[in-house]
């Protein structure tokens, strides 16, 4: 390996004359994705950020997730949040901070990765097409979602492990399957990053003459074994703290059932439709990585290295196919892979143009490095440069609460005591986060409730049986079809509950009306039922009960 990066050094020599040269390129390419992050910043919550941002305050207060949240996700999620929230503070803009910092470690981890593989040309490109692609509105890049924090543990695990073959170190592939299972305990798809592990270890343990089985399964043992210690540990915290049942219902037994949801027929639609999205956001450097692919084929240090990246391309492609949903921000997953083979592409042109002695044009491929990404940035500037935070999330959502949760989780803070309890009846678990409520019952999503598996009907009475117990000051009623995804054949218990409940228990506090940019909100006396819009959220105050702790229905 160290002969190839030599060799590659060597070819880009009249670009770059010291490392210190290439050091302040990168410095460039993060100060860059910083200020394309910057203006928004301050952009409202989506729903899975408001999960995790909730999770991670119910930590802080001493409860566990699946005890007070019910939820499919793993939880290191939820602790990473944790942690976010108690360094950056708990607002939306500390949480989008965490994330601009968590993605300049990225870019940095996939430079390092990319300057090992190919040399720093390589390592350069994948790092500044990461920035871009990381970004774009077609993955929702300025969003916290868990996919961020998934890549980072994995491509710094992907470094180690290169490093542990190259210098044939065997502990470092102990360290190299920790930071895989790190990235498994926060979402489950990053399974796929421990099994690419595998692969490439025994493919690079083949590849050595003589082959020795002993050698390999002494390593094998310890990238699993690495792999392995965060899920262990994680069961043995919920197996001490009482709640190990509803862990596995819900991040196995449920999960199973969700994954099991989406019709195979409908995958590939879903798929063609949002990969399209994304390849039109950066069509250059789509183009590009296409041609970073085919290097493999006619340049010869490509060769040296294709299998790595190969490999992590097929499955970082697996890794967005569980359930076949294919939600744009799972793409963020292919994004290191596509970023290699991006400085590939770069790479195997400037190889091109000196074996065939056009040194007068040496100057075209790192123009053309810079016009590819400028090119990509122009192409997002109205929503990197122009939109609001609030228009941006419209933008990226449509006629979501998200801004709205804001002004609603203001006027639930003001209007119940810390203790007080909340409910809502619809899927934004950003409200509870934004009040700092304590939700009256654990089913934060209505989704799990709607669907056709066996569970969904005694979710809802457990839904009830809990709001009942413990008595929320305030109901939320969201009328957003996206909140509750309603199908022909889910069950409608919790509707008819809640209309005789709220009606015998409490009394219409506010609206927010969905319309526009922002909500019009009315409060009080002002409320106008039924709202003037389609899509509203409607608060309800608990009435002034005449036996208390008894509620009516």
């Amino acid at each position: 390996m160290e002969r190839v990066a030599k060799k590659d050094t060597q070819d880009v020599r009249e670009w770059f004359t010291s490392p210190r040269l290439y050091g302040s390129i990168l410095v460039v390419i993060l100060l860059l994705s910083a200020v394309l992050r910057y203006g928004l910043l301050d952009v409202p919550l989506e729903r899975d950020e408001g999960e995790y941002a909730y999770a991670g305050q119910l930590i802080l207060n001493g409860f566990l997730p699946y005890q007070d949240l019910y939820a499919m996700k793993l939880p290191g999620i939820y602790a990473v949040y944790a942690g976010i929230l108690s360094v950056f503070g708990q607002t939306q803009t500390g949480v989008h901070l965490a994330l601009l910092l968590i993605n300049s470690s990225t870019i940095l981890m996939l430079f390092l990765l990319g300057r090992r593989l190919f040399g720093p040309v390589t390592g350069l490109m994948a790092a500044a097409c990461f920035s871009v692609l990381s970004v774009s509105q077609s993955v929702q890049g300025v969003f916290a979602n868990a996919e961020h924090f998934v890549i980072l543990p994995a491509v710094s695990g992907m470094v180690l492990l290169l490093k542990a073959v190259d210098e044939n170190r065997s502990g470092l592939v102990f360290w190299s399957g920790l930071l895989f299972g790190i990235g498994f305990i926060i979402k489950q798809h990053g399974m796929f990053f421990i099994a690419f592990g595998a692969v490439y270890l025994l493919i690079a343990e083949m590849k050595m003459r003589p082959f020795i089985w002993r050698h390999f399964l002494l390593r094998f043992c310890l990238l699993v074994l690495g792999a392995a210690l965060p899920y262990a540990i994680t069961c043995l915290l919920f197996i001490f703290a009482g709640i190990f049942h509803k862990f596995w219902f819900w991040t196995v037994k449920y999960a199973f059932e969700y994954s099991s949801e989406m019709p195979l027929e409908n995958a590939w639609g879903a798929f063609k439709i949002n990969a399209a999205d994304i390849v039109r956001s950066a069509p250059f450097i789509w183009i590009i990585a296409g041609i970073g692919l085919t290097s493999i084929v006619w340049d010869r240090y490509a060769r040296e290295r294709w299998i790595f990246v190969v490999c992590l391309l097929v499955f970082s492609l697996l890794a967005i196919c569980p359930g076949f949903y294919f939600r744009p921000h799972y793409f963020l997953l292919t994004l290191p892979a596509v970023g290699l083979l991006a400085g590939m592409g770069i790479m195997g042109l400037h190889h091109a143009l000196l074996n065939g002695h056009v040194k007068a044009l040496k100057f075209i491929v790192p123009v053309l490095a810079v016009v590819i990404c400028a090119g990509s940035i122009w192409q997002e500037r109205e929503f990197l440069f122009k939109m609001s935070p609030a228009q941006a999330s419209r933008s990226t959502y449509g006629l979501n609460p998200f801004p709205e949760s804001i002004e609603l989780g203001r006027f639930i803070r003001e209007n119940t005591q810390e203790n007080d309890r909340i409910a809502v009846f619809g899927s934004e678990p950003q409200l509870f986060f934004y009040s700092g409520r304590r939700s009256a019952t654990g089913h934060i999503y209505m989704y799990p409730l709607m669907e056709g598996h066996e569970f969904a009907l005694e979710m809802q009475s457990e839904m009830i049986r809990e709001i009942k117990e413990n008595r929320p000051e305030i109901l939320i009623f969201v009328k957003v079809p996206t909140s509750w995804l309603v199908r022909a054949d889910s069950h409608r218990r919790v509707f008819e509950w809640f209309q005789g409940y709220q009606a015998a228990n409490y009394s219409l506090a506010g609206v927010a009306e969905l319309s526009g940019l922002e909500g019009v909100y009315r409060w009080g006396p002002d409320v106008n039922w039924p709202p003037r819009t389609d899509l509203w959220v409607a608060l309800f105050k608990r009435k002034e009960q005449p036996e208390a702790g008894k509620d009516r229905f």
